[in-house]
Protein backbone atom coordinates (compact mmCIF):
# COMPACT_ATOMS: atom_id res chain seq x y z
CA UNK A 1 0.00 0.00 0.00
CA UNK A 2 2.81 2.33 0.97
CA UNK A 3 4.61 1.43 -2.23
CA UNK A 4 1.58 2.48 -4.30
CA UNK A 5 1.39 5.83 -2.48
CA UNK A 6 5.07 6.57 -3.19
CA UNK A 7 4.64 5.70 -6.88
CA UNK A 8 1.53 7.90 -7.05
CA UNK A 9 3.44 10.80 -5.52
CA UNK A 10 6.25 10.47 -8.04
CA UNK A 11 3.79 10.33 -10.90
CA UNK A 12 2.06 13.46 -9.58
CA UNK A 13 5.38 15.38 -9.41
CA UNK A 14 6.36 14.30 -12.94
CA UNK A 15 2.95 15.27 -14.29
CA UNK A 16 3.10 18.66 -12.57
CA UNK A 17 6.51 19.37 -14.04
CA UNK A 18 5.32 18.40 -17.51
CA UNK A 19 2.34 20.72 -17.23
CA UNK A 20 4.60 23.57 -16.07
CA UNK A 21 7.06 22.89 -18.89
CA UNK A 22 4.25 22.91 -21.45
CA UNK A 23 3.03 26.20 -20.04
CA UNK A 24 6.48 27.79 -20.34
CA UNK A 25 6.96 26.43 -23.85
CA UNK A 26 3.55 27.76 -24.80
CA UNK A 27 4.46 31.23 -23.57
CA UNK A 28 7.74 31.17 -25.49
CA UNK A 29 6.00 30.00 -28.67
CA UNK A 30 3.34 32.70 -28.35
CA UNK A 31 5.99 35.33 -27.74
CA UNK A 32 8.05 34.22 -30.74
CA UNK A 33 4.96 34.32 -32.97
CA UNK A 34 4.36 37.94 -31.94
CA UNK A 35 8.00 39.00 -32.23
CA UNK A 36 10.47 36.83 -34.10
CA UNK A 37 13.44 39.02 -33.03
CA UNK A 38 15.91 38.18 -30.29
CA UNK A 39 14.54 40.92 -28.02
CA UNK A 40 11.88 38.55 -26.69
CA UNK A 41 14.43 35.92 -25.75
CA UNK A 42 16.66 38.56 -24.16
CA UNK A 43 13.72 39.92 -22.21
CA UNK A 44 12.81 36.46 -20.92
CA UNK A 45 16.45 35.75 -20.01
CA UNK A 46 16.54 39.00 -18.08
CA UNK A 47 13.32 38.07 -16.29
CA UNK A 48 14.81 34.73 -15.28
CA UNK A 49 18.01 36.43 -14.13
CA UNK A 50 16.02 38.97 -12.15
CA UNK A 51 14.07 36.23 -10.40
CA UNK A 52 17.06 34.05 -9.64
CA UNK A 53 19.76 36.60 -8.91
CA UNK A 54 17.99 39.76 -7.86
CA UNK A 55 17.92 43.00 -9.85
CA UNK A 56 19.94 42.97 -13.07
CA UNK A 57 22.34 45.83 -13.76
CA UNK A 58 21.47 47.68 -16.93
CA UNK A 59 24.19 48.89 -19.28
CA UNK A 60 23.32 52.45 -18.32
CA UNK A 61 23.76 51.68 -14.62
CA UNK A 62 27.12 50.02 -15.25
CA UNK A 63 28.46 52.97 -17.25
CA UNK A 64 27.07 55.59 -14.88
CA UNK A 65 28.40 53.71 -11.87
CA UNK A 66 31.90 53.50 -13.36
CA UNK A 67 31.83 57.15 -14.39
CA UNK A 68 30.75 58.09 -10.88
CA UNK A 69 33.53 55.98 -9.35
CA UNK A 70 36.16 57.52 -11.63
CA UNK A 71 34.90 61.03 -10.97
CA UNK A 72 35.00 60.50 -7.21
CA UNK A 73 38.40 58.81 -7.44
CA UNK A 74 40.00 61.56 -9.51
CA UNK A 75 38.51 64.34 -7.38
CA UNK A 76 39.67 62.70 -4.16
CA UNK A 77 43.13 62.08 -5.59
CA UNK A 78 43.75 65.57 -6.92
CA UNK A 79 42.41 67.14 -3.71
CA UNK A 80 44.68 64.94 -1.63
CA UNK A 81 47.79 65.66 -3.69
CA UNK A 82 47.08 69.24 -4.70
CA UNK A 83 47.57 70.81 -1.27
CA UNK A 84 50.69 71.90 0.57
CA UNK A 85 52.65 68.82 1.62
CA UNK A 86 50.35 66.57 -0.42
CA UNK A 87 53.49 65.17 -2.02
CA UNK A 88 56.19 66.24 0.39
CA UNK A 89 54.73 64.53 3.47
CA UNK A 90 53.82 61.31 1.65
CA UNK A 91 56.55 58.72 2.17
CA UNK A 92 55.58 56.88 -1.03
CA UNK A 93 54.94 59.81 -3.37
CA UNK A 94 57.49 62.37 -2.18
CA UNK A 95 59.66 63.46 -5.10
CA UNK A 96 63.37 63.08 -4.39
CA UNK A 97 66.39 63.67 -6.55
CA UNK A 98 66.37 61.54 -9.71
CA UNK A 99 68.60 58.45 -9.61
CA UNK A 100 71.27 60.03 -11.80
CA UNK A 101 71.49 62.97 -9.36
CA UNK A 102 71.61 60.94 -6.15
CA UNK A 103 75.41 60.99 -6.22
CA UNK A 104 75.28 64.78 -6.51
CA UNK A 105 73.02 65.05 -3.49
CA UNK A 106 75.16 62.71 -1.40
CA UNK A 107 78.33 64.59 -2.31
CA UNK A 108 76.83 67.97 -1.43
CA UNK A 109 75.56 66.67 1.91
CA UNK A 110 79.05 65.42 2.74
CA UNK A 111 80.40 68.87 1.88
CA UNK A 112 77.95 70.53 4.28
CA UNK A 113 75.54 71.74 1.60
CA UNK A 114 72.60 69.53 2.47
CA UNK A 115 70.32 72.56 2.78
CA UNK A 116 70.66 73.14 -0.98
CA UNK A 117 69.50 69.59 -1.66
CA UNK A 118 66.62 69.94 0.81
CA UNK A 119 65.47 73.18 -0.82
CA UNK A 120 65.66 71.62 -4.27
CA UNK A 121 63.59 68.61 -3.18
CA UNK A 122 61.02 70.75 -1.37
CA UNK A 123 60.63 73.00 -4.40
CA UNK A 124 60.08 69.99 -6.70
CA UNK A 125 57.28 68.74 -4.44
CA UNK A 126 55.73 72.19 -4.18
CA UNK A 127 55.66 72.39 -7.98
CA UNK A 128 53.96 68.98 -8.19
CA UNK A 129 51.37 70.00 -5.58
CA UNK A 130 50.71 73.24 -7.42
CA UNK A 131 50.24 71.50 -10.77
CA UNK A 132 48.05 68.68 -9.42
CA UNK A 133 45.49 71.02 -7.90
CA UNK A 134 44.24 71.98 -11.38
CA UNK A 135 44.20 68.75 -13.37
CA UNK A 136 40.99 66.98 -12.31
CA UNK A 137 39.14 68.31 -15.37
CA UNK A 138 41.60 66.55 -17.70
CA UNK A 139 39.90 63.24 -16.99
CA UNK A 140 36.34 64.44 -17.64
CA UNK A 141 36.49 64.01 -21.44
CA UNK A 142 37.86 60.48 -21.16
CA UNK A 143 35.16 59.59 -18.64
CA UNK A 144 32.46 61.03 -20.92
CA UNK A 145 33.74 58.98 -23.86
CA UNK A 146 33.58 55.66 -22.04
CA UNK A 147 31.68 53.09 -24.15
CA UNK A 148 29.56 50.16 -23.03
CA UNK A 149 32.37 47.83 -24.11
CA UNK A 150 34.86 49.83 -22.03
CA UNK A 151 32.51 49.70 -19.06
CA UNK A 152 31.97 45.93 -19.19
CA UNK A 153 35.72 45.29 -19.51
CA UNK A 154 36.43 47.59 -16.56
CA UNK A 155 33.72 46.02 -14.41
CA UNK A 156 35.11 42.53 -15.06
CA UNK A 157 38.72 43.68 -14.76
CA UNK A 158 41.09 43.80 -11.82
CA UNK A 159 41.09 46.31 -8.99
CA UNK A 160 42.74 49.03 -11.09
CA UNK A 161 41.06 48.45 -14.46
CA UNK A 162 39.31 51.84 -14.40
CA UNK A 163 42.59 53.60 -13.56
CA UNK A 164 44.30 51.81 -16.45
CA UNK A 165 41.49 52.98 -18.74
CA UNK A 166 42.19 56.56 -17.68
CA UNK A 167 45.94 56.07 -18.02
CA UNK A 168 45.55 54.74 -21.56
CA UNK A 169 43.24 57.53 -22.61
CA UNK A 170 44.69 60.55 -20.81
CA UNK A 171 48.44 60.09 -20.23
CA UNK A 172 49.50 62.12 -23.25
CA UNK A 173 47.00 64.92 -22.58
CA UNK A 174 47.92 64.94 -18.90
CA UNK A 175 51.62 65.32 -19.67
CA UNK A 176 50.94 68.06 -22.22
CA UNK A 177 48.86 69.97 -19.71
CA UNK A 178 50.92 69.58 -16.55
CA UNK A 179 54.36 70.10 -18.11
CA UNK A 180 54.00 73.86 -18.67
CA UNK A 181 52.29 74.16 -15.28
CA UNK A 182 55.16 72.27 -13.65
CA UNK A 183 57.68 74.44 -15.45
CA UNK A 184 55.97 77.64 -14.29
CA UNK A 185 55.58 76.23 -10.78
CA UNK A 186 59.24 75.25 -10.60
CA UNK A 187 60.18 78.82 -11.45
CA UNK A 188 57.60 80.23 -9.02
CA UNK A 189 58.95 78.22 -6.08
CA UNK A 190 62.58 78.83 -7.14
CA UNK A 191 63.16 75.15 -7.97
CA UNK A 192 65.06 76.06 -11.12
CA UNK A 193 67.37 78.31 -9.08
CA UNK A 194 67.91 75.67 -6.39
CA UNK A 195 68.52 73.03 -9.04
CA UNK A 196 71.03 75.29 -10.74
CA UNK A 197 72.71 75.99 -7.39
CA UNK A 198 72.96 72.28 -6.63
CA UNK A 199 74.73 71.42 -9.85
CA UNK A 200 76.82 74.59 -9.93
CA UNK A 201 78.25 73.73 -6.53
CA UNK A 202 78.60 70.06 -7.42
CA UNK A 203 80.51 70.85 -10.61
CA UNK A 204 82.71 73.36 -8.79
CA UNK A 205 84.01 70.66 -6.44
CA UNK A 206 83.94 67.54 -8.59
CA UNK A 207 83.92 68.98 -12.11
CA UNK A 208 81.22 66.64 -13.38
CA UNK A 209 78.08 67.50 -15.27
CA UNK A 210 74.74 65.78 -14.77
CA UNK A 211 72.20 66.62 -17.45
CA UNK A 212 68.72 66.18 -16.06
CA UNK A 213 65.55 67.72 -17.48
CA UNK A 214 63.99 68.85 -14.21
CA UNK A 215 60.61 69.74 -15.74
CA UNK A 216 60.26 66.36 -17.47
CA UNK A 217 61.36 64.51 -14.34
CA UNK A 218 58.91 66.27 -12.00
CA UNK A 219 56.09 66.03 -14.59
CA UNK A 220 56.61 62.27 -14.87
CA UNK A 221 56.66 61.81 -11.10
CA UNK A 222 53.53 63.95 -10.75
CA UNK A 223 51.66 61.94 -13.37
CA UNK A 224 52.72 58.64 -11.77
CA UNK A 225 51.55 59.87 -8.36
CA UNK A 226 48.15 60.95 -9.68
CA UNK A 227 47.45 57.57 -11.30
CA UNK A 228 48.76 55.71 -8.26
CA UNK A 229 46.42 57.65 -5.96
CA UNK A 230 43.46 57.15 -8.31
CA UNK A 231 44.17 53.40 -8.31
CA UNK A 232 44.06 53.40 -4.51
CA UNK A 233 40.69 55.17 -4.60
CA UNK A 234 39.35 52.72 -7.20
CA UNK A 235 40.48 49.75 -5.15
CA UNK A 236 38.68 51.13 -2.10
CA UNK A 237 35.44 51.74 -4.02
CA UNK A 238 35.52 48.22 -5.44
CA UNK A 239 36.20 46.44 -2.15
CA UNK A 240 35.18 48.65 0.76
CA UNK A 241 31.42 49.17 1.28
CA UNK A 242 32.23 52.30 3.29
CA UNK A 243 33.77 53.84 0.17
CA UNK A 244 30.66 53.12 -1.91
CA UNK A 245 29.14 56.42 -0.90
CA UNK A 246 26.16 56.50 -3.28
CA UNK A 247 23.33 54.06 -3.99
CA UNK A 248 24.60 53.60 -7.56
CA UNK A 249 28.11 52.67 -6.40
CA UNK A 250 26.64 50.19 -3.93
CA UNK A 251 24.54 48.63 -6.69
CA UNK A 252 27.37 48.37 -9.26
CA UNK A 253 30.30 47.43 -7.04
CA UNK A 254 28.39 45.75 -4.23
CA UNK A 255 27.78 42.83 -6.60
Amino acid sequence: MLHKKIVSSFLFIILSNLIMAQGILGKINNAIKKDSGSSVINQMVKQVETTSKGSVLSEEEIINGLKEALTIGTNNSTKKLGVENGFFNDAILKIVMPPEAQKVASSLRRLGMGSLVDKAELSMNRAAEDATSGVADIFIEAIKKMTIKDGLEILKGDSVAATNYLKTNTSQQLTEKIKPVIEASLKKVNATKYWSDVFKNYNKFLRQNVNTDLTAYVSGKTSDAIFYTISQEENKIRKDPAAQVTDLLKKVFGK
